[in-house]
């Protein structure tokens, strides 16, 4: 690493801020310091200046109360990263003529097809479930340890035993609105390996990992002994580390992507370069990648927020970013891209709890780089706009949680307690920084009631409101 690089390194190791949206005057933490306050053992950067990578390092261990030491080349969970790279392969095969963006996805599936409602069969195409607009449900999926039976694509498609999510099915009219939906994109999944008839991780090495030399990347689910040796081990919301050190993930388009903070950054760079009209081994151009980066909707503003196919993107011009968040259990990643200067900031972490590393280092950097101004990470994680959070929920043993919702967040009331606020991390899923405890929303299987799960150092409780009908 270059002195100036290391300069930088060394002091944005020493800038990060709390509450990292508005700091509101307090003093800038360590790295150190915050992956102690936030029972994170390890985590893993990296940095694209120039379109090229600047450095990427490690800090931490990889399992707490272990000396193995994180680097730039230890494996961690994407977690929903895969979505994106996922989509490049889909992008690939849709430009060679194998694929069609735009073609009723029931034409590719053969071992399972998209259920009809009640008599109305939905056509939803691979354009719409890359990028959340095919009305499909299940948000995200939870992955199974390593000591539970591990369910066969079909199975977690149909919602079956031992799968521990729910069907995969269209209950929105599709092409109308942007619901964010793992379940789309783990149906894409089953077309690519029922019209290639190959194994996804085969499909993803051809395609993405070794154009880009992504050498310590793989979407292979279980991970093999082979890729065992330099991993992060997950920890929980207690700072645990899991049981069986991680989960399996056999959706593996949606979350299934083990990879490095170097290896991102690989990506990063080419994209990049594709979008500044550079020849690349991926097989793109850069009509392709403008693609992908496009609104899919007709009212989704290109000056907002959206999704794209694959990526989440916002602003426009110079300002212009794009890139993806991702929560596994015990994995949570950030990877963000600002195509016209040509920087990217990549970080992978293994804890629950560290959901506010994402912001703060991504805005470390930043301020190191020269471009907090024009990718203010303050809305990369927003509340839901069509989700009515606030009311009261239930659950049968007699427990009830009051909802509020504030400027930023959430207001969790609870047995003659202050407010609790809880802060976005995700679509539907909110943490508090004071207590170890999580909150994820999902709305009933037929629209009637909304879900609040509540997670709190293990204990789970699950409580519920009624929406009202009509």
């Amino acid at each position: 690493m270059n002195k100036p690089h290391a300069n930088r390194v060394a002091a944005l190791l020493q800038d990060l801020r709390p509450e990292g949206r508005s700091p509101r005057g307090q003093p800038p933490r360590s790295l150190d310091e915050r992956m102690r306050q936030l029972f994170t053992p390890g985590v893993s950067v990296a940095v694209v200046d120039g379109f090229e990578l600047a450095w990427a390092g490690g800090f931490g261990v990889r399992k707490r109360g272990e000396q193995g030491a994180v680097s730039a080349d230890t494996l961690f969970q994407a977690a929903s990263i895969s979505k994106p790279v996922f989509a490049l392969a889909v992008m690939r095969l849709a430009k060679s003529g194998a694929l069609d963006l735009d073609a009723d996805i029931n034409d590719y599936l053969v071992s399972w097809r998209v259920p009809d409602n009640r008599g109305w069969q939905p056509r939803v195409t691979l354009r719409q479930l890359l990028s959340h607009t095919a009305g499909t449900t299940e948000h995200g999926f939870a992955g199974y340890p390593a000591s539970a039976p591990l369910p066969t694509l079909i199975e977690v498609l149909n919602g079956v035993p031992p799968a521990n999510s729910g069907a995969i099915v269209v209950d929105l009219l599709p092409g109308l609105q942007a619901r964010y939906s793992g379940g789309g994109t783990t149906i894409a999944q089953q077309a690519v390996i029922d019209v290639l008839r190959r194994p996804l991780p085969d499909v993803m090495r051809e395609l993405v990992l070794d154009p880009l030399r992504m050498t310590r990347s793989s979407f292979e689910q279980p991970l093999p002994a082979r890729l065992a040796g330099d991993v992060a081990v997950a920890h929980g919301w207690d700072g645990a580390p899991i049981a069986g050190d991680w989960h399996t993930y056999p959706e593996a388009a949606a979350a299934g992507l083990w990879t490095t903070a170097a290896d991102l950054a690989r990506l990063a760079s080419e994209l990049m370069r594709i979008l500044r009209g550079d020849a690349s081994a991926l097989g793109i151009d850069r009509d392709a990648i403008s693609e992908m980066l496009m609104p899919q909707l007709p009212d989704q503003k290109a000056d907002g927020r959206y999704y794209g196919i694959g990526w989440l993107c916002f602003g426009q011009g110079e300002a212009f970013r794009f890139g993806h968040t991702g929560h596994n259990e015990g994995y949570l990643s950030s990877m963000w891209l600002l195509p016209e200067r040509g920087k990217a900031a990549i970080m992978l972490l293994n804890s629950n709890r560290g959901f506010p590393l994402r912001e703060e280092i991504v805005a470390a950097i930043g301020r190191q780089y020269e471009w907090a101004s024009s990718a203010d990470t303050s809305e990369m994680v927003a509340l839901s706009p069509d989700v009515d959070y606030a009311g009261t929920y239930r659950d049968a043993a007699g427990f009830m949680f009051h909802v509020a919702q504030s400027e930023d967040g959430l207001l969790l009331e609870f047995g003659g307690q202050k407010a609790l606020p809880l802060d976005p991390v995700a679509p539907l899923e909110f943490a508090s920084t004071a207590l170890d405890l999580s909150v994820r929303f999902a709305v009933g299987e037929h629209g009637g009631t909304m879900s609040m799960t509540v997670n709190q150092a293990g204990k789970v409780i699950v409580a519920t409101k009624s929406l009202p009908s009509g």
